[in-house]
């Protein structure tokens, strides 16, 4: 037995709202995320500028900083790399960031390029950050609510122009 024409119809319509409802809620939660990111990079400039003794435990909680905690964890580390940096970033650069903060915190990972690599994408997968890539084709990732402009500024500095886009979330 099969449906007939008007159930088809019937499906087809649902699909479609359906459809336009999952776009919507998608793009919805991109500019939370992007307001999000922006409160946290705002919230950790007046913490670097004023000090962390002004926050209280659950807002370094909140903006992934915690007092005293020295294996904060790579995916801490790697999101507040990027939120103090006004410029896009390279694996490799981050990287030396990461050795420079806390060396011990890739001592285990076999593979640590792998390791920041597959953070950076899970970040630009939440809408945390976004992919820069230069016309040489150098990868570099950027906190999500930075001004795209700054991607192309830094590439002048290199002498590679840059090619900004932007991934939104998918669940």
């Amino acid at each position: 037995m099969y449906p007939d024409k008007s159930a088809n119809s019937s499906v087809e319509q649902v699909l479609a709202r359906a459809h336009q409802e999952l776009i919507s809620l998608e793009q919805e939660r991109a500019r939370i995320m992007e307001r999000i990111g922006a409160i946290k990079q705002t919230i950790a400039g007046l913490a670097n500028v004023f000090g962390e003794a002004l926050l209280g435990d659950e807002l370094l909680d909140l903006i992934d900083r915690r007092r005293g905690d020295p294996s904060s964890g790579l995916t801490r580390t790697c999101r507040a790399t990027l939120m103090e940096s006004d410029l896009p970033l390279t694996t490799q650069r981050i990287l030396e960031e990461i050795q420079g903060r806390q060396p011990k915190l890739l001592a285990h990972h076999k593979s640590p390029v792998a390791s920041v690599t597959t953070i950076l994408n899970r970040l630009v997968h939440y809408g945390e950050a976004r992919v820069t890539t230069t016309l040489s084709g150098k990868k570099a990732w950027q906190w999500a609510t930075v001004p795209n402009e700054n991607a192309t500024s830094e590439a002048v500095a290199l002498g590679t122009p840059a090619k900004t886009f932007h991934q939104p979330p998918v669940r």
